[in-house]
């Protein structure tokens, strides 16, 4: 039986930054607008952690079953290690989709209830990244789905539930966070290339190969420096105090594109985190003095 700390390095504390930014950045469009509700932005962050601690467990349980798990290099999975059974991990993801929709469907009752239809879809998309039987993270598509749900309709669902408009400032936010948190999963299956390579897992960076997918990484950093000069020409050129995300990430960068492999790039991925957040935070303070 796993213990307490295994459960929470099972649910990968290190990934949060990537469902708490994007709420945060969301949330400073709507004070832009002078139109933020506290208590629906709170709502919107269960929602977002509770989704990415469902797929941090379901990934674990798909990939655990598949034997993809069995030689790992990142941090360890429940499933792979045998630390917990695979039924056990699985109603873990599942009372974790159930936290998110039930704060989900609070949101919807208030705002609207075709919101409803996009919280299933979102289920849906977390579920099927590594499970059922052609999971699209194994055919490259990860990187795509992880900047529609955790950067667009994250950002712009955030900000829609407070102002109930739709916002351009919003988009703009969501390319930028979306673009961070496309990073950490390009760093990540960077690392995992020779392993994922070997189990048939083929994820982009598998697709790609290791120097271009370096590049991506680097491409991706450079999206999000565009979104904050995008979100300040939108909003207040406050907004461009974002830039400091870069401090965070160039550390990121200079990593990734020189020679660490494996193990050494593991730092990376809680530097692009807190890159994504050091976005959300900075460019949502400017947003809301405004």
């Amino acid at each position: 039986m796993a213990t307490a700390s295994e459960w929470v390095q099972g649910a990968r504390p290190r990934t949060l930054p990537a469902a708490l930014a994007p709420v945060v950045a969301g949330t400073g469009v709507a004070a832009y607008d002078g139109e933020a509700v506290w208590w629906k932005a709170l709502l919107a962050l269960v929602v977002s952690l509770a989704l990415q601690v469902a797929v941090n467990y379901a990934n674990d349980y798909s990939d655990g079953i598949r034997g993809t798990d069995d030689v790992r290099v990142g941090p360890m999975r429940l499933v792979g290690s045998g630390a917990a059974s695979a039924g056990a991990v699985k109603r873990a993801a599942f009372y974790a989709f159930g936290v998110a929709g039930a704060a989900g469907l609070v949101l919807a009752a208030t705002t609207a209830w075709w919101l409803v239809a996009v919280g299933l879809v979102c289920v849906v998309a977390a579920w099927f990244y590594t499970g059922g039987s052609k999971p699209y993270g194994y055919l490259g598509l990860g990187e795509v789905m992880v900047f529609v749900f955790f950067g667009l309709v994250a950002v712009v669902g955030t900000t829609y539930v407070q102002t109930e408009e739709w916002s351009s400032a919003a988009l703009a936010a969501g390319v930028g966070i979306g673009a961070l948190a496309c990073a950490i999963l390009v760093v990540n299956n960077l690392r995992d290339i020779p392993t994922d390579r070997e189990v048939g897992k083929m994820t982009l960076a598998v697709r790609l190969g290791d120097r271009r997918t370096r590049g991506l990484y680097a491409v991706l950093v450079g999206f999000a420096v565009v979104a904050v000069v995008v979100v300040a020409a939108l909003t207040t050129w406050w907004a461009l105090v974002g830039l400091a995300f870069l401090v965070p990430a160039g550390r990121g960068v200079a990593t990734v594109m020189g020679t660490a492999t494996g193990p050494g790039l593991i730092p990376v991925l809680q530097t692009t985190g807190l890159a994504e957040l050091a976005w959300a935070v900075l460019v949502a303070a400017a947003l809301a003095l405004a």
